[in-house]
């Protein structure tokens, strides 16, 4: 009996201190500083910059309410994707939990998603969606944006609304004469975008006639150069100027500003995402309406989602579609709503 006693005795110690050493460990977990890494095709593109803006405000407030350290570690592509490669694996090394990309090319992600993997390290994607078959090649890949086939729609819903209110077939010749301006050459968004907003218009009865196009990869410098060279070209006969986004759409502004030509013989001008000089030039009337891509929204999912993967918590209530996807939604704004938006 003393010996049974004393067998008995020393699995009750073992278990007390096994049990104490899961309490040490799980509280370590718990204290444990999470590391996530971010990086972005161009840090300088106006409606990224806002989404990092709104990571750092996101990381900050968690920080408080969590009470423990979170670290946000942020890179800029500057438009390379060799670049971008080497950023995701300089992350892996330096330890992140896990790591966003904003993907400079969005056809290229097999060595991001190559190292990650083999690194066991999630990867968040954000605001350039992969194609469905390179989402697919690891079950630790995830996305976090929009729909860019819905922006289209409502950028031609807007553009119909508008042309029912003022007077933009100034020839009345029952047509619309138009441009577009249009983000970088073969990128998805662009293309479903300037698609999407010419098939929605003409399915609502919009008769129109495509007077050029150009690409400005996304850029307000660029834009303005390129509707500088379509205004020399074309004149008063645009009446309608479309843009992939805001930064385009304003550069069309800029231009126009340039030219000296009255206000009142401007086309209509329509861009995308709502961002904050975009929604300026939407109260002053300069931009006729403008499509919110839900910057804060996204900021917050892709936080949200990084957080959870880093500590290893689960992901239900974070609304994923089909275990992979957020996607936020978009609103229509014009001059009536605007300020809702600011």
């Amino acid at each position: 009996m003393r010996k049974t006693f004393i067998v008995l005795f020393i699995m009750g110690i073992m278990a007390a201190c096994s049990g104490c050493s899961a309490e040490a460990a799980s509280e370590q977990e718990t204290d444990r500083e999470i590391k996530i890494g971010v990086t972005v095709y161009d840090r300088y593109d106006t409606f990224i910059s806002s989404i990092l803006e709104d990571l750092n405000e996101d990381v900050l407030k968690a920080r408080t309410e969590k009470g423990r350290g979170i670290v946000l570690e942020t890179y800029n592509s500057a438009q390379s994707q060799a670049t971008q490669d080497d950023q995701v694996e300089e992350m892996i090394k330096d330890g992140c939990d896990v790591i966003c990309v904003n993907l400079v090319d969005r056809t290229a992600p097999s060595n991001i998603i190559d190292a990650a993997r083999n690194a066991n390290v999630p990867i968040v994607f954000f605001n350039r969606e992969l194609v469905d078959e390179d989402m697919h090649r690891w079950d630790r890949l995830y996305y976090v944006g929009a729909d860019a086939f819905l922006s289209g729609v409502m950028q031609g819903e807007l553009a119909v609304d508008v042309i029912k209110e003022k007077n933009v077939d100034k020839n009345h010749d029952g047509e619309i004469q138009y441009v577009m301006l249009e983000g970088e050459a073969g990128h998805q968004d662009a293309i479903v975008r300037s698609e999407n907003c010419v098939k929605r218009m003409l399915e609502l009865g919009v008769k129109l006639d495509k007077l050029g196009y150009a690409i400005a990869n996304w850029n307000r410098a660029q834009a303005a150069t390129q509707m500088e060279k379509m205004i020399k070209n074309h004149g008063s006969e645009i009446e309608f100027v479309f843009a992939n986004n805001d930064d385009m759409a304003l550069g069309a502004i800029d231009a126009y500003t340039a030219s000296g030509i009255n206000r009142s013989k401007w086309p209509c001008i329509i861009g995308i995402d709502g961002t904050e000089p975009g929604l300026s030039a939407v109260k002053d009337g300069t931009m006729d309406a403008t499509v919110y891509n839900d910057a804060r929204g996204q900021a917050e999912a892709i936080f949200q989602l990084a957080y959870r993967l880093s500590c290893g918590e689960s992901l239900s209530g974070l609304q994923l579609q089909g275990d992979k996807y957020i996607r936020l939604p978009y609103q229509k704004i014009t001059q009536e709503n605007v300020d809702k938006f600011r």
